[in-house]
């Protein structure tokens, strides 16, 4: 593993000689994004860098992963107490007819349109619950915004029917946690997009509303007036991200990513100056007790 300029990009080096039990993984190298926006712009003149980023814009060309928030997620599911796409299975609040009929938005200051829609809140209560947490990239007026709120759990957010989805500095990473809820998401138009996007259909599984808000309370109310149409959305999410977004689907696609990956490389990858290996757990510490002896070359 190799570092790049101020931490924020690494190279990484996979081998098949790692004591993976599952699958068999390529030789594969390849650098990583750690910062949320997308780095390699569609109409660069320079070169192309094959860039593997948490998000996508319509602007740029990296080659999108599942988001660290989710991956981590996966990773640390009956590990600890972790928000993960199984405890939210758990925890999906009371059946859509008892729900909160307001529209709920918790989170940080980090787009205008947040302002806007914490703004809409205060002018319509009982229409949506919006509020901040935290305020950073913009001056805390609260003549304007309110108090800053304390968190509340993400849990408590699907006691709502509806659950805003907006922007962040880029998209918001909660979307696959939001849809896994019995709720209505109603997501904002957007340029980015994280790696399962494509397969989402608006009007399907979630509500869009313009990138400027200006048809959310339009949205909110062509929701009031068509319940069932709105639950049946909501069950639509909800089984779209247990059918693409569990734990065994985010390594599928991370297998499948580097396996495609590693067929375009046009050199062998090498174990370079200043890389870190990373140890892997031995065997007998966590004994594979699968029936299985063979290895399997697809997931």
């Amino acid at each position: 593993m190799k570092k790049g300029p101020k931490n924020s990009i690494l190279l990484f080096y996979f081998t098949n000689r790692s004591p993976i039990s599952a699958v068999k993984m390529p030789d594969v190298e390849f650098f990583v994004n750690l910062g949320d926006w997308p780095l390699e712009k569609r109409k660069s003149s320079q070169d192309v860098h094959p860039i593997f980023s948490w998000c996508g814009s319509n602007d740029s060309k990296d080659i999108v992963m599942p988001t660290y928030d989710l991956t981590d997620s996966v990773l640390e599911t009956m590990g600890r107490v972790s928000l993960d796409m199984m405890s939210v299975q758990a925890n999906t609040g009371p059946p859509w007819e008892e729900k909160n009929t307001t529209a709920i938005w918790r989170g940080r200051d980090s787009r205008k349109e947040r302002l806007e829609l914490v703004k809409m809140s205060r002018k319509f209560p009982e229409i949506i619950d919006a509020a901040f947490t935290n305020f950073f990239f913009f001056k805390h007026d609260e003549s304007l915004y309110g108090p800053i709120v304390k968190h509340i759990s993400f849990f408590d957010f699907f006691k709502y029917k509806y659950q805003i989805n907006i922007d962040g500095t880029v998209a918001a990473y909660r979307l696959p946690y939001l849809l896994a809820g019995n709720s209505l998401v109603l997501k904002q138009d957007s340029i980015y997009y994280e790696h399962f996007y494509n397969e989402l259909q608006p009007w399907t599984h979630y509500v869009p509303f313009k990138n400027d808000l200006s048809d959310l309370m339009e949205k909110l109310q062509w929701a009031k007036d068509h319940d069932e149409e709105a639950k049946n959305i909501a069950k639509a999410g909800q089984e779209f991200a247990r059918n693409n977004l569990m734990g065994d689907h985010i390594f599928c696609y991370y297998f499948k990513l580097f396996q495609e990956y590693a067929k375009l490389q046009v050199s062998d990858p090498k174990v370079r100056d200043g890389m870190e290996k990373v140890v892997q757990p031995e065997d007998d510490l966590f004994p594979c007790n699968c029936h299985r002896k063979k290895v399997k070359e697809e997931l």
